[in-house]
């Protein structure tokens, strides 16, 4: 007998099980549960007077699972599914409104912009049916190697992404523009701001005082293991989302801002004799697109745009072949690593490069599992709509409320958790991730119903 089916026979006859069961249920089967014990008490700020109390002491094992909430799907499927659909309603509601975000932003100046890294040399790329690289582009590099290659890619081809020439390859400024890309995103979002308020003849101290620009960014991984970043940019009046921007400020002059800020942004690395001077600045690809409030023929969707970061911040760097889900602590794992000889080399230049004592701040060896870039995957602004935080309070007032709990106002709570392990057992994980599977199969068939309904 495997030892699978032993812990899920030890499973189904502990007392405990039909409680457990309902435990991981209520998480949803997270994959890799946090468990704590521990109590908890809410009473009435004003009066003192306990509304409920809380302790794990009852409990299967005299603990509680919680969500780990890993937003990576190769980590946690469960959790990362609930972290793209509060993706999607953060990304929504700066689009559409809702989630305390007026409706009136649907007809706020918006685009949909998608920034690119530089080259750092020629790749093996797909084309629309014809080969690589044609002849005609090619020539002979200096260490006498064709730069064509005549093959027509499929969209699974290992060879897409990786460099015609390893040796050619600028790999030094690939992992370099990593580190400084988020300092490029800030300089990028200043060159935007003075661009409009040299448009509008406003000083740049008082532009807060006529619109204000609010960004919200998604961080991607291309073929080439080069990050790029596709973002929304609306433009609002002084008081945020509430107030409309002023007339001189439209589309057509935040497309112009974003054009410039694109062009002149850069970051300058500190020289060293081990890769000479860098200047970190955007690819020659600019992609702009604006968003509609009323969508005709291919444009843009509120919808479609919220969709694609929310799908996106659910994967990996191990998903998209472009790194690891977790740090590198020495260089052997790095030559252990169950990626490619492309990827491999970017993390080998971040520890190389790691070393070097001007090169501290950034801390590329603590970075080397995702080639340097040391970012986070989703970032916004203030004002662009609703938080993570918010809509994890909703969702838990909502809870409470088809358990029946009443929402008391004035109230406090004071808990003293502790932390007591994390993961299954073999065979609580085969459970969980059959309630995972349930859940998930009840909310699509649900999902149906209602389109059918509708």
């Amino acid at each position: 007998m495997s030892e699978r089916d032993r812990d899920l026979i030890r499973l189904a006859q502990d007392p405990g099980f039909a409680r457990w069961r309902e435990q991981i249920a209520a998480i949803g089967g997270c994959e890799k549960p946090v468990y704590l014990t521990g109590a908890s008490v809410t009473y009435r700020a004003s009066t003192g007077e306990v509304i409920s109390s809380y302790t794990t002491r009852g409990e299967p094992g005299e603990r509680l699972p919680v969500r780990c909430r890993n937003r990576r799907a190769s980590v946690c499927e469960p959790c990362s599914r609930l972290h793209a659909g509060d993706t999607f309603h953060l990304m929504r509601a700066g689009l559409s409104g809702g989630k305390s975000v007026p409706e009136a932003v649907r007809e706020r100046p918006r685009l949909f912009v998608t920034l690119t890294a530089p080259s750092f040399g020629p790749v093996h790329r797909i084309t629309q049916g014809g080969p690589c690289r044609p002849r005609r582009d090619g020539g002979i590099c200096v260490h006498g190697l064709p730069l064509v290659c005549g093959l027509v890619h499929a969209e699974m081809d290992p060879l897409v992404g990786t460099p015609v020439c390893a040796a050619c390859y600028d790999y030094a400024g690939h992992v370099l523009w990593h580190a400084h890309a988020g300092r490029l995103w800030d300089r990028f979002t200043t060159a935007v701001r003075r661009h409009l308020a040299s448009a509008g003849g406003i000083a740049r101290s008082r532009l807060g005082e006529h619109l204000i620009v609010s960004f919200a960014k998604v961080a991607e991984f291309q073929q080439r293991a080069a990050v790029h970043f596709h973002a929304v940019v609306r433009l609002d009046g002084p008081n945020g989302p509430a107030s409309p921007p002023p007339d001189w400020a439209g589309a057509e002059e935040l497309r112009e801002a974003v054009e410039h800020a694109a062009a002149s942004a850069f970051v300058t690395v500190p020289e060293s004799d081990a890769y000479g001077t860098e200047r970190c600045a955007w690819g020659d690809r600019l992609d702009i697109q604006v968003i509609r409030s009323f969508v005709e023929g291919d444009e843009l969707s509120d919808d479609a745009v919220a969709g694609y970061v929310a799908k996106y911040v659910s994967k990996g760097a191990a998903d998209t072949g472009a790194g690891l889900d977790y740090r590198v602590v020495r260089y052997a794992d790095i030559q252990a690593a169950a990626v490619s000889d492309h990827v491999r080399a970017l993390m080998g230049t971040c520890w190389r490069l790691g070393g070097l004592a001007e090169l501290a701040p950034p801390r590329l060896r603590a970075w080397a599992h995702t080639l340097g870039y040391r970012g986070h995957i989703l970032t916004k602004s203030r004002r662009y709509s609703t938080t993570y935080t918010a809509l994890r309070g909703e969702r838990a007032t909502h809870h409470r409320a088809n358990l029946g709990m009443p929402d008391y106002p004035d109230t406090t709570t004071e808990s003293d958790f502790r932390f007591a392990g994390s993961g299954h057992t073999p065979g609580a994980a085969e459970i969980a991730r059959g309630i995972a599977e349930d859940q998930a199969l009840s909310r699509q068939l649900a999902r149906e119903a209602w389109e059918d309904g509708g």
